[in-house]
């Protein structure tokens, strides 16, 4: 979760909804998965937040034109993207930045370069985790105790996947496609 939060793009789908099975499996506490997933979530932003605060604005965006940052996927247009919602939303949009794909692990970046109120930065980090957290990692052992539900539903569950890998990539090739011309 620290990596996810970090600019390391490590979903956290895949690690939270595997360790709510667990716990409905009584291999694991619900709980600490969601403390763990918090405090990893944390330290994952503030790192990021005080990189970005220290290396400042011009400097984050000549890093996230390296290869290294490509293959991470962050690039100067997603860092500008991150920059352009949290100034449109302030504060919030930590919060909300939480809960959003791809903002989710760059929005510490604006909020470090920008000088946000640290205390501000982490208490909206904190909520925002901790609902992100606790909605994956409930998902996971509600799916960990019902595993008749996700027998049953796995086929139509694949599928919305799925579809929904299809509609990101038909977005993505069409921006692409927009920008090259």
């Amino acid at each position: 979760m620290a990596l996810e939060s970090s600019i390391v793009p490590v979903p956290s789908e895949l690690v939270i909804p595997p360790a709510g099975i667990l716990a409905a499996r009584g291999e694991m506490k619900l709980l600490l998965v969601i403390i763990a997933g918090v405090a990893g979530s944390l330290i994952g932003a503030i790192l990021s937040y005080w990189i970005s605060w220290i290396l400042g604005r011009a400097f984050i965006l000549i890093l996230a034109d390296y290869k290294i940052a490509k293959i991470l996927q962050i690039t100067p247009e997603k860092v500008k993207r991150a920059e352009k919602f949290f100034l449109k939303y302030g504060s919030v949009s930590v919060f909300v930045g939480r809960l959003l794909p791809v903002i989710r692990h760059l929005i510490s970046i604006p909020a470090g370069f920008s000088k946000m109120n640290f205390g501000k930065f982490v208490f909206y980090t904190f909520a925002g985790s901790t609902i992100w957290v606790a909605v994956l990692a409930l998902g996971g052992y509600y799916f960990g105790t019902k595993t008749e539900v996700l027998a049953e539903n796995f086929k139509l569950i694949v599928e919305i996947l799925l579809a929904v890998s299809i509609l990101a990539l038909i977005i993505f090739w069409s921006k692409k496609r927009k920008n090259n011309r």
